[in-house]
């Protein structure tokens, strides 16, 4: 039974959690955020403020054609807190919504401070409480304590302490005048898409990625051992010229049937969700800075013009695995009334941490008053992104931001789905329409 006086405890005080906390303190429910800082700092972290930006003062496009873009007009409709806040003290950054990142915690903590339904408590939870219903919004550097909480209630298989995480490109600009489908020596389905690589690309492509620099590990990261199985490419290359041509890009059993030839290298592709939109790269994790990455991939036969949808990354990151523990709703399986937002649900980014805790907090009062949860529909972007958190049939979950490879496929022709321009503007033009009819 829930108390006529209806309360939540939400973790953390973070982008997902101050967003989460200001939704149910709008539907007259109580809350208690919790924030560790600064009683206890994370080693990302610069100050003590809420809803911190940690690395770049940029939310991405504003266009409502581009994935962050359709995102943030979404949120917009449903009338989110902080992407308000975040166009009051916006920069000019062109078609980017970059913000004064310090003005902007400040406008988010007088809305928290000021508001009678909130109470900020500054103290690390390191357990889920167990009396009360609760959002867990405690982000990608949640404390060893409350991760050894979680990791007990979800299962150990079901937390995850490190990103190992290779590219993903959109089948559709893949060039298949140069990339082939093959299983190898022919076994099963041919269901892997191959870049072959003669020996001058391979030899370029190799330059390429020595020469790249890296993404510098913060000081909490360094030390970091991952397994052999899951070493950045960058790494397994520096071990000599031909380890990847024994490794990740062996081209022994591949032949193009169209030419009969085995390549000297090959990168393949293994498919990425059940619509089969998006391919990621094989045997590709990488630490490479994300320019670096895109020259590299762009190098690659039938990659050239490859649009990348998610970029490889390798650091501290912990993260629940969400398909075996959410509804797309946001709601544990396990526990009714817990509820994950931010990172630690495997949404990647600034713009993702605040649209889950935005629908987090909405379903949590939805629950708390006996309403239908809000499931939206994969026409939308977040819909898309709750619904590939939370698909159970995943077998190799690892977390993603808001891209047009997960959104439901138009039903069109090949020739309107390979026009980039045209497609990401009915796709955009579908999910407002749905906010548009479906609000309440």
């Amino acid at each position: 039974m829930v108390d006529k006086v209806l309360k939540v405890a939400v973790i953390g005080a973070g982008l997902a959690g101050c967003e989460a906390a200001l939704q149910l303190a709008k539907r007259n429910i109580q809350v208690d955020l919790y924030e560790m800082r600064p009683e206890k700092t994370t080693g990302a972290h610069a100050t003590e403020n809420l809803a911190e930006f940690v690395c770049s003062n940029s939310l991405g496009s504003n266009d409502v054609t581009n994935a962050s873009g359709l995102l943030k007009k979404e949120m917009s409709m449903m009338g989110s807190f902080l992407i308000e806040i975040a166009k009051s003290v916006a920069l000019p950054a062109g078609n980017a919504l970059a913000i004064d990142r310090n003005l902007f915690s400040k406008k988010v903590e007088e809305l928290i401070l000021n508001n009678e339904k909130i109470n900020l408590i500054r103290q690390e939870l390191k357990k889920i409480p167990e009396n009360i219903p609760v959002i867990v919004a405690s982000g990608p550097l949640t404390s060893d304590d409350l991760a050894d909480d979680i990791k007990a209630f979800t299962g150990s298989e079901h937390l995850h302490f490190f990103d190992a995480i290779a590219p993903i490109v959109e089948k559709d600009s893949i060039d298949f005048e140069k990339a082939f489908y093959a299983s190898r020596y022919d076994k099963g389905e041919a269901s892997y898409i191959n870049c072959p690589m003669n020996k001058q690309e391979y030899e370029k492509f190799y330059e390429i990625l020595i020469n790249a620099p890296r993404i510098e590990q913060k000081d909490f990261e360094k030390g970091a051992k991952f397994f052999e199985s899951c070493l950045p490419i960058e790494v397994l290359a520096s071990r000599g010229v031909d380890t990847l041509r024994f490794g990740p890009m062996k081209p022994v059993g591949l032949v193009d049937k169209r030419t009969g030839v085995e390549n000297y290298a090959v990168v393949q592709l293994r498919q990425d969700n059940k619509s089969a939109t998006m391919y990621n790269l094989v045997g590709f994790q990488t630490n490479l800075k994300w320019g670096s990455q895109k020259e590299l991939l762009h190098s690659i036969p039938g990659l050239e013009n490859a649009n990348i949808l998610r970029y490889g990354v390798m650091h501290r990151n912990t993260f629940i695995n969400s398909p075996a523990v959410l509804d797309a709703t946001l709601q544990c399986r396990k526990r009714r009334d817990l509820f994950f937002a931010g990172q630690i649900t495997g949404t990647e980014g600034y713009t993702e941490s605040i649209a889950s805790g935005l629908l987090a907090g909405i379903n949590m009062a939805k629950f708390l008053t006996n309403e239908k949860l809000l499931e939206l529909p994969k026409v939308s972007m977040l819909g898309a992104l709750t619904h590939y958190i939370s698909d159970f049939e995943q077998k190799h979950f690892q977390p993603i931001n808001s891209n047009w490879g997960i959104v439901e496929e138009l039903l069109v022709d090949k020739k309107i789905r390979k026009n980039k321009k045209l497609k990401n503007e009915m796709l955009s033009k579908r999910s407002i329409e749905w906010f548009e009819n479906n609000l309440i």
